[in-house]
């Protein structure tokens, strides 16, 4: 069933090929959200979101660009408003790793995760803004994770980044909160996806020790959140950093 509250809205999710970033298109889809699936790398992965929302009876359509570059960032947003006319809700959640600790690590490896993880979500969130500001709507929510928070070994660039996304958050939430625009963070820790799955079994036992919650979170408990997050009932929360760990950090 259709939440009346958002039928209508248009969404851009980063990232939405697969893990939270699929999840979080599907969900706002089965609220009636028009959602434009972005990926970088695999074309088969967001034709199949798209089709999956498809079948549900949503609107979803696919919308390929690396977040990282400001022309092709520019270009997707026009293509979005020539054919809606506006953007409601974006969800920056393209993200990437390239972990090494620090004294191997290249220039290379931090740049690039910089570069996608943080001047993305500063990319695609100027160019929503203006149409947003237009509108006097909006929502924008950034995922950024635990690691941000608590650090890891071997993570320096992509906790950096994803720090980045908190202190970017609560700028942006100061600078628009007039214009009935929010924006907010979600900081998930352990998510059962693509990347926890390659774990060995004994880096996963050692995750599950230190999570009181004694599991993996799911990309669609994420995904619930971001769509409250997306809705009237989540207008008074801005600039806030919504933790989903399982109680990894607090």
């Amino acid at each position: 069933m259709k939440d009346g509250e958002l039928t209508g809205r248009v969404a851009l999710v980063t990232g939405a090929s697969r893990g939270i970033g699929r999840a979080v298109a599907v969900e706002l889809a089965t609220a009636g959200v028009k959602v434009y699936v972005n990926y970088a790398v695999s074309a088969e992965a967001a034709e199949s979101a798209v089709q999956e929302i498809r079948d549900a009876d949503g609107y979803a359509e696919t919308l390929p660009f690396d977040a990282s570059d400001s022309k092709v960032v520019k270009s997707a947003m026009d293509k979005i408003l020539n054919a809606d006319g506006k953007i409601d809700i974006v969800v920056n959640n393209a993200g990437m790793t390239k972990d090494r600790l620090l004294l191997r690590m290249k220039d290379e490896e931090f740049d690039r995760v910089i570069a996608v993880n943080l001047r993305g979500v500063f990319l695609v969130t100027r160019a929503a803004l203006r149409p947003m500001v237009k509108a006097r709507w909006g929502r924008i929510i950034n995922i950024s994770s635990v690691v941000a928070e608590a650090g890891r070994a071997g993570q320096a660039n992509y906790a950096a980044s994803k720090a980045g996304i908190i202190g970017f958050t609560k700028s942006i939430a100061r600078e628009v909160a007039r214009r009935n625009i929010t924006c907010n963070a979600i900081s998930p820790g352990s998510i059962e996806t693509d990347l926890t799955k390659a774990l060995d079994e004994r880096n996963r036992e050692a995750i599950l020790e230190m999570t009181p919650a004694g599991r993996f979170g799911s990309p669609e408990e994420v995904a619930y959140l971001a769509r409250f997050l997306a809705g009237e009932n989540a207008a008074y929360i801005t600039g806030a950093v919504i933790p989903i760990n399982g109680g990894l950090y607090m």
